[in-house]
């Protein structure tokens, strides 16, 4: 069956809107069957090896049993129940469990469905925790260059302008400055600058720790981070640590800001929460927020409800999702996806069209000289039987932490032959020097 003559796929296409995507010109998106373990089979019967976990959410792989288990038992149960007024088990007891692997001094939870609002949710805490102590003017969230935060409107204001995923919004909010990360003293002390201009309009500093995911897996060091939070201890105002991609094992550790032996005020989490199989986020606060807010004056309280909030059967998954960090050895397996691709990866950087390697945890990055044609580039990973898809300039692997060494070397061979085989036709607008054509 090819898939011009799958009907679901040509009756229900003319109605579908997809994400990030001008339908007019766009290629038609690949039919899906099934997937298992690392691979995705298509309605047409290929079989990809997935490079990238489904937007780098399927931690442990597709299909896990244990995770397929608990949520038929659960939706059994009750798939789901209002969060206004009603509580449940799951729910509670996945607060309790993410606030210990957490550690001290971040102590409650709230949940929402999509790593977008739990920044949105975030931004909100910060901003009312400042007005219920009596400073209404810090109403500012800095974000930094480079940074990406989501596709909701709060989140668009806190995105790196320059990435370009918002572009038709510009204008519609406030333009807002975005600094540099402080990677050195210099840094440190430009932000620190910053900040003192803003005085008493700042609610809270907001990073990715570690890896700025969308805009290219942009990496710093664990450094930073403690920058940052002298920066925010000095000028006495709140961090948060956008911990939707790097969050549970991504780049070795469970937490990436364990790596810098810090803490944030609140921080967020979603992704590979629930092992890549249903929709949940959380944003998580340290009991100093929350007490900002606990008050016999209503107008106090958060006002957020999600109506999905704590569902039920999301909770269930990631209660199996953390419950196979425990039993099984994903961080070691991380270390060892990281080994072989600080390997595997070594012999791009020779190949003429390379700007740069990356490697932490399990995420290996090729950064390219220019934007390529994003449709050659893919297709040419489809003919090699991979699911391999850049952003911007950076080509990059976030596979699943069970991924065997065999597959991963093949998407590591793929990467290289098709990365050693571009021509000028792959990058629009450069001639056969890199050079621009007029």
């Amino acid at each position: 069956m090819t898939a011009s003559s799958i009907p679901w796929l040509d009756q229900g296409y003319p109605h579908i809107w997809l994400p990030y995507a001008q339908m007019k010109t766009a290629a038609r998106p690949l039919p899906v069957r099934s997937t298992q373990g690392c691979c995705i089979e298509l309605a047409d019967g290929r079989t990809l090896i997935d490079g990238i976990a489904s937007w780098w959410t399927a931690c442990h792989g597709y299909n896990h049993p244990h995770i397929a288990d608990a949520v038929r038992a659960q939706l059994a149960r009750m798939p789901h129940v209002m969060f206004g007024g009603l509580v449940h088990e799951p729910a509670l007891s996945l607060a309790r469990r993410l606030c210990g692997l957490l550690g001290p001094g971040l102590d409650r939870v709230f949940f929402t469905e999509s790593g977008s609002v739990s920044v949105e949710v975030a931004m909100k805490m910060a901003m009312q925790y400042w007005a219920n102590r009596g400073e209404p003017g810090r109403r500012r969230v800095v974000a930094f260059r480079g940074g990406y935060h989501g596709d909701t409107f709060g989140t668009m204001a806190v995105c790196d302008p320059t990435i370009g995923m918002h572009a038709a919004f510009r204008g519609l909010q406030p333009e807002t400055e975005t600094p540099e990360l402080p990677r050195d003293d210099e840094g440190e002390a430009l932000l620190d600058q910053f900040l003192r201009r803003q005085e008493g309009q700042v609610a809270a500093l907001l990073v990715e720790p570690l890896v700025q995911g969308a805009a290219g897996m942009r990496m710093h060091a664990p450094e930073v981070l403690r920058r940052l939070r002298r920066l925010a201890d000095r000028h006495g105002i709140l961090l948060i640590f956008d911990e939707i991609f790097t969050g549970f094992g991504r780049t070795g550790t469970l937490f990436a800001f364990e790596q810098a032996g810090i803490r944030p005020d609140i921080v967020t989490l979603s992704k590979a929460l629930t092992g890549g199989t249903l929709p949940l986020a959380a944003t998580v606060a340290s009991e100093s927020v929350f007490e900002a807010f606990w008050s016999d004056d209503p107008g106090h309280a958060l006002m957020h409800g999600p109506t999905y909030m704590g569902n039920a059967l999301g909770c269930a998954a990631a209660h199996a999702s953390l419950d196979l960090f425990e039993s099984e050895p994903r961080l070691a397996q991380v270390a060892a996806i990281e080994g072989q691709l600080c390997e595997g990866l070594a012999a791009c950087r020779d190949l003429p069209c390379v700007h740069e390697v990356r490697v932490m945890g399990a995420i290996g990055v090729v950064e390219l000289k220019w934007v390529p044609d994003r449709t050659l580039l893919c297709q040419a990973f489809l003919d090699a039987g991979v699911w391999v898809r850049p952003l911007g300039k950076s080509v990059y692997l976030t596979p699943a932490f069970i991924m065997p060494a065999d597959q991963l070397q093949r998407l590591l061979q793929a990467l290289q032959s098709v990365l050693a085989r571009v021509t000028p036709a792959f990058f629009p607008g450069r001639d056969a020097g890199g050079k621009d054509v007029a």
